[in-house]
C-alpha cells in the first residue's frame, strides 16, 4: 500500500509541478491569489518532492524530506485556496495530497 501512495503522489507532483512552470493557467491561479512571484519555486518545489518521493523508496531520509516537505506545501496551498475562498471541490486535491503525503510520512 506504501508504494503505491507514494506512486500516486510522485506522478501527481510532476504532474502539476509541470503544470505549474509551463501553463498559462498556472499563471493566472498564482496571480488570482497574488502570489506570481512564488509560482516557480512552488513548480520546483512539486517536482524536487515528487522525484525525492520515487528516489525515496531507496534512501530513506530522502523520502521523509519529500513527504514532508510536500505535506507542508499542501498544508499552505489548502490555506490559501480557503483564504481566496475557493469552492470545495478545488481545495479538496491539495487536502488530499496533504493526507496521502502525511501518511506517508508517518508510516516510515
Amino acid at each position: 500500500m506504501q508504494v503505491i501512495l507514494i506512486f500516486i503522489s510522485a506522478l501527481a507532483f510532476i504532474f502539476y509541478g509541470l503544470l505549474c512552470l509551463l501553463t498559462d493557467h498556472m499563471k493566472a491561479e498564482f496571480s488570482r491569489y497574488r502570489l506570481s512571484q512564488f509560482r516557480k519555486l512552488t513548480g520546483a518545489l512539486e517536482l524536487l518532492g515528487g522525484t525525492g518521493l520515487f528516489v525515496g523508496t531507496y534512501y530513506t531520509p530522502l523520502l521523509y524530506l519529500s513527504a514532508a516537505g510536500l505535506s507542508l506545501l499542501m498544508f499552505l496551498g489548502v490555506l490559501v485556496r480557503l483564504k481566496t475562498k475557493d469552492p470545495l471541490f478545488e481545495i479538496v486535491p491539495a487536502f488530499f495530497l496533504m493526507l496521502i503525503n502525511l501518511k506517508i510520512l508517518f508510516s516510515i
